[in-house]
């Protein structure tokens, strides 16, 4: 078989995915030389990283397949790799259904997929490895690519929070944290590449406890701390929390750490305490406002956004109105919602669902609708404000324009006098319109002068 060349990864799911992706990437470019391709047509060894948290997601993976399948057949020495929480949960089952499928990889193995590759273009048969080692797979992996001023750090993996409705605790396993300087150093050399803003990944991020060398394991308020020190960061996210874990040194961390972005996702999925049980998902709805109070507290402006499901097994029209009641109170911003997506071994699966499905995709719109409008909102108050904005790259829609993002994590589009040299760096611009998924403006010229890389 000739060596591949080209390589095409479609990602499903959440942007732990999107960063598994990259580092599978990063692996076979650093072992086989592959090349990224823009379509699949193009490639030869095409993947796909799955995403179970949702039946339509999965159902997507299988359809995909299929018209991989069809490209197999006219270059048979095409490799087609499943990687993600599907596989994970699927295993073997996935060539069972499509045997068209060389390779099957969960998400803390990608770092075996140059050897699986290797397997299967010497003829060795399909491989399958749905293990669940640890550390192993960031001491593996090589160092990261960079691809522009922003960059994803993974620094935890697993879930050991057991919601009744999620699927993750079985498809990535328990929590287990990476080592505190072992980020640090990641983040020093995506800093030394040019990299300005690093977002901090983990099922359940708040839950990091890195080993430091003879002393306690650090937080993530003390990561983000020692982060915002390395020269050229000049600002962090993380994703995704879990309220239950919202410590008071996170909480302080918006007052204490400027290069703390004003923003934070703190998923509550629900504004009933009885819905929010069911979920086994603590904290309750009032100890979710405090914890928004105090946060409003330290950080007057902070943004916050949400996830949302609606039609849980047992859902009341009280409790429904309870979710609305609270999206009035805390006026989040652009926030995910969803309906009730039954997944098989999760505890939630043997719940008697009564709710009428029209009566669900009718709750998911009346969400939408308040979601947005409060999102919308915030939008029209941030015209004529000045944000500082990371300059990511030119605008989509129009390469004249520039395109980053504010502190609350919306998207700008902005003409500047200086062009594509502001790539990279931190600027100030005028909010001058408000869009439906986006804010227009202009670089303040009298902040231009003086400005660098890290500013």
């Amino acid at each position: 078989m000739n060596s591949p060349r080209k390589l095409f990864i479609r990602t499903y799911g959440c942007q732990m995915n999107e960063y598994d992706s990259a580092r599978t990437a990063d692996a076979l470019a650093h072992s086989h030389g592959l090349e990224l391709a823009e379509r699949p047509e193009e490639a030869d060894v095409l993947l796909v990283n799955t995403c179970s948290v949702r039946e339509k997601a999965q159902e997507k993976v299988f359809s995909e397949l299929g018209r991989w399948r069809a490209l197999k057949r006219l270059r048979p020495g095409v490799v087609i790799g499943v990687g993600g929480c599907v596989a994970s949960q699927e295993g073997d089952a996935i060539r069972a259904r499509a045997p068209c499928v060389d390779l099957v990889c969960g998400p803390r193995t990608l770092h075996r997929v140059p050897g699986m590759l290797d397997d299967v273009l010497r003829g060795r048969g399909p491989r399958v490895d749905v293990s669940f080692p640890e550390v192993e797979k960031f001491d593996c992996l090589p160092a990261p690519g960079v691809h522009g001023p922003t960059a994803f750090v993974s620094v935890m993996e697993g879930c050991s929070k057991y919601c009744s409705f999620c699927i993750v605790p079985y498809t990535r396993g328990e929590e287990f944290s990476r080592g505190f300087e072992e980020v640090l150093d990641e983040v020093r050399g995506l800093a030394a590449k040019g990299v300005r803003e690093v977002t901090f990944l983990g099922q359940n991020v708040n839950a990091f406890r890195g080993a430091v060398e003879g002393a306690r394991p650090a937080s993530l308020a003390r990561l983000i701390a020692a982060a915002a020190g390395v020269r050229g960061i000049g600002r962090i996210r993380y994703t995704t929390s879990h309220p239950s874990q919202m410590s008071r040194g996170l909480v302080d961390a918006y007052r204490d750490v400027p290069e703390l972005a004003s923003h934070l996702h703190l998923p509550v999925q629900s504004g009933s305490d009885r819905v929010l049980k069911l979920m086994n998902r603590p904290p309750r709805v009032d100890r979710y406002r405090g914890t928004v109070a105090r946060l409003r507290e330290r950080r007057p402006g902070i943004s916050i956004s949400s996830d949302f499901i609606v039609g849980f097994p047992g859902e009341t029209d009280a409790d429904f109105q309870a979710t609305l009641d609270l999206v009035d109170e805390i006026g989040f911003d652009t926030s995910f919602s969803f309906i009730y997506s039954r997944r098989p071994g999760t505890p939630a699966a043997e719940l008697a669902d009564t709710i009428p499905p029209a009566e669900k995709k009718a709750r998911l719109a009346a969400l939408q609708a308040r979601l947005a409008d409060h999102a919308s909102r915030i939008a029209a108050a941030m015209v004529g404000t000045v944000q500082r904005v990371l300059v990511e790259r030119p605008s989509k829609k129009d390469p004249a324009m520039l395109s980053g993002r504010t502190g609350n994590n919306r998207v700008v589009n902005f003409a500047s006098p200086a062009g594509d040299l502001l790539i990279g760096r931190f600027v100030n611009v005028r909010i001058d319109e408000a869009l439906p998924n986006s804010l227009r403006g202009a670089v303040v010229p009298s902040r231009l002068r003086g400005m660098d890389a890290g500013a």
